[in-house]
C-alpha cells in the first residue's frame, strides 16, 4: 500500500470514527465502507485523496459560486485576519461589516437598506421570523405571528426554520417546533392538478392559495410569508408569470410581511445578485448567505428596509437577537472580495449569457424513458425522473430508495459528477454548478448523466 492510499485510509477511518457528517446514514460506513475524502479543489473541479478528479456540479452546496482555489479570497481572509480576526456587532461596528452591509444595499431590490448579519442561510430565516413577530408587536398587532410557506420547501434547520420547512421528514425526528407554520401549495407546474395547460393561471391559483391560507387562520394572526424565488426543494420550481407579483400583493393587502428566502437563489444562481431583482418584485425582507463569500468563509444575511426597522430605532426599543459571529470581520473581508470578483468577471451577465444553452443541454436528457421533466432558473436546475414518463408515474418509495441511494448517488459520484440525487418530494437530480462554467462543462454534465441514467432504466 502506498503512502498515499495509507494516508486516504487513515483519513476514511477518522471520519468514520470521530466525525459526525451531516445529514449522512452513518450505518452504510460500519462495515469498512470508505467515507470519500476531497482534499483540493481548482475552477469547477475538486480532487479526492486518492487524485481522482470530479466535476463539482452542486457548487459545493449551491455555494461556490466563483469556482473553487480562488487565492485572492485566501488572501483577503488571511489579511483580515492579521489586522482583526474578531469583533461582535453587539453596540459596536468594524469596517469590513460596515461596507459589506453599503455593498449588499447597493445590489439589494427596492428601498432594502439595512442588514442584519448571521453565519448562515437557517439563521437568517430564523432572525427573518423573529424580526417579524417583534415588528408586529411593536406596531400594535402582537397576535400576528403565523408564517405562510410552501409544500416541500426547505428553509433551515433551526427550531423556526424548520417550523417553516415544509418537509415532513426532516421534521417528524424533532417535533413539536416551534408553533405558527402553515403550508400552501408550491409551484410545481409539471405536477399540476389545476390549470395543468396554462402556466400563468396555474401561478396565479398557487398564489391565492396564499390568500386563501391566510384569511382562513386569520389575517390578524399572520406575520409573514416566506418563499423561495426559485424553490429548491422537490426539484427547482421556477415562479410562474405573475405568481410574485400576486403575492406582493396578497401581503400588502392583508399586512403581511413578504420574506424572499434568497439563500441559494442569490449571489449569481439566477443571473443576479438578488433573484428577486431579476423577477422585478420587492419584497419587505431577504434572507440569504451560500454565494456571498462563495463558501470561501461562512456568513449569513437579514435584509429589511425603513418598513420594517422604523419601529426598531424607537426609544428604549431593539432587536433582542445577535450571533456570536454574525458579521465575522474574516467572513465580511472575504465576502468582500468575492463580489469584487463577480463585478470583475461579469459573473451574473455570464449566466444570463449562457443560461439557455445550460437548459438546452440538458433538455437533450428527455430523449430518456426514465427523465420527465427538465426545470429551473439561471445555472439552478432539477431533473425529475418517473417510472412512466407518458402518465407521469412516479417511484414508490422503494424503488426510489434503490434508484436514488441504492445506485445514483454513488454511480454519479463514481462517474466524476458532483451532484445531488433528492428524494424530498418527487425524485430529482439537482444541479447548481460554479457559475464560471460554459458549453464544456455543460456536455461534460449531460454525457455523465446520461450513461449513469441509461445504466439506471435497467436497475428496477
Amino acid at each position: 500500500m502506498t503512502t498515499q492510499e495509507r494516508s486516504t485510509q487513515s483519513l476514511s477511518d477518522g471520519a468514520r470514527d470521530n466525525l459526525w457528517m451531516h445529514f449522512t446514514r452513518h450505518s452504510v460506513y460500519e462495515n469498512g465502507g470508505e467515507v470519500p475524502i476531497i482534499t483540493r479543489g481548482e475552477g469547477a473541479y475538486v480532487f479526492d485523496s486518492r487524485g481522482k478528479k470530479y466535476l463539482d456540479g452542486l457548487a459545493g452546496l449551491f455555494t461556490v459560486q466563483v469556482g473553487h482555489g480562488r487565492v485572492e479570497l485566501a488572501e483577503a481572509a488571511a489579511k483580515q485576519a492579521s489586522e482583526l480576526a474578531f469583533f461582535p456587532l453587539w453596540s459596536y461596528a468594524h469596517p469590513k461589516a460596515v461596507e459589506l452591509a453599503e455593498r449588499l444595499v447597493s445590489y439589494a431590490p427596492g428601498d432594502l437598506n439595512r442588514v442584519f448579519f448571521t453565519t448562515g442561510g437557517g439563521e437568517a430565516v430564523e432572525s427573518a421570523w423573529k424580526a417579524a413577530k417583534q415588528y408586529y408587536k411593536l406596531t400594535g398587532k402582537p397576535m400576528k405571528h403565523k408564517v405562510i410557506s410552501r409544500a416541500v420547501a426547505y428553509h433551515g434547520t433551526p427550531q423556526g426554520a424548520l417550523a417553516i420547512t415544509g418537509i415532513p421528514d426532516a421534521k417528524k425526528y424533532f417535533e413539536p417546533l416551534t408553533p405558527g407554520g402553515f403550508r400552501v401549495p408550491n409551484t410545481n407546474f409539471y405536477r399540476a392538478t389545476e390549470h395543468a395547460d396554462d402556466l400563468k393561471a396555474f401561478g396565479r391559483w398557487a398564489a391565492d392559495r396564499i390568500e386563501e391560507a391566510i384569511l382562513f387562520e386569520g389575517a390578524d394572526t399572520v406575520a409573514a410569508v416566506f418563499l423561495e424565488p426559485v424553490q429548491n426543494s422537490g426539484g427547482c420550481f421556477p415562479p410562474p408569470p405573475g405568481y410574485l407579483e400576486r403575492v406582493r400583493e396578497i401581503c400588502d393587502q392583508y399586512d403581511v410581511l413578504f420574506v424572499a428566502d434568497e439563500t441559494i437563489c442569490a449571489f449569481g444562481r439566477i443571473g443576479d445578485m438578488f433573484a428577486m431583482s431579476r423577477f422585478g418584485v420587492t419584497p419587505d425582507i431577504i434572507t440569504t448567505a451560500k454565494g456571498m463569500t462563495s463558501a470561501y468563509s461562512p456568513i449569513g444575511a437579514m435584509i429589511v428596509g425603513d418598513k420594517v426597522f422604523e419601529p426598531f430605532k424607537k426609544d428604549t426599543t431593539y432587536f433582542a437577537h445577535g450571533y456570536t459571529f454574525g458579521g465575522h470581520p474574516v467572513s465580511c473581508a472575504v465576502a468582500l472580495a468575492n463580489l469584487d470578483i463577480f463585478e470583475r468577471e461579469g459573473l451574473n451577465q455570464h449566466v444570463r449569457d449562457n443560461e439557455n444553452q445550460f437548459r438546452l443541454t440538458l433538455e437533450k436528457l428527455k430523449d430518456l424513458d426514465i427523465v420527465g421533466d427538465v426545470r429551473g432558473e439561471g445555472y439552478f436546475y432539477g431533473i425529475e425522473l418517473v417510472k412512466d414518463k407518458a402518465t407521469k408515474e412516479s417511484f414508490n418509495d422503494d424503488e426510489a430508495e434503490r434508484l436514488l441511494r441504492g445506485y445514483l448517488s454513488k454511480a454519479l459520484f463514481d462517474n466524476g459528477l458532483y451532484c445531488r440525487a433528492d428524494d424530498r418530494g418527487d425524485p430529482v437530480i439537482q444541479l447548481a454548478p460554479p457559475l464560471i462554467i460554459g458549453q464544456p462543462e455543460f456536455d461534460e454534465i449531460e454525457q455523465i448523466l446520461r450513461t449513469v441514467l441509461t445504466e439506471g432504466m435497467n436497475i428496477l
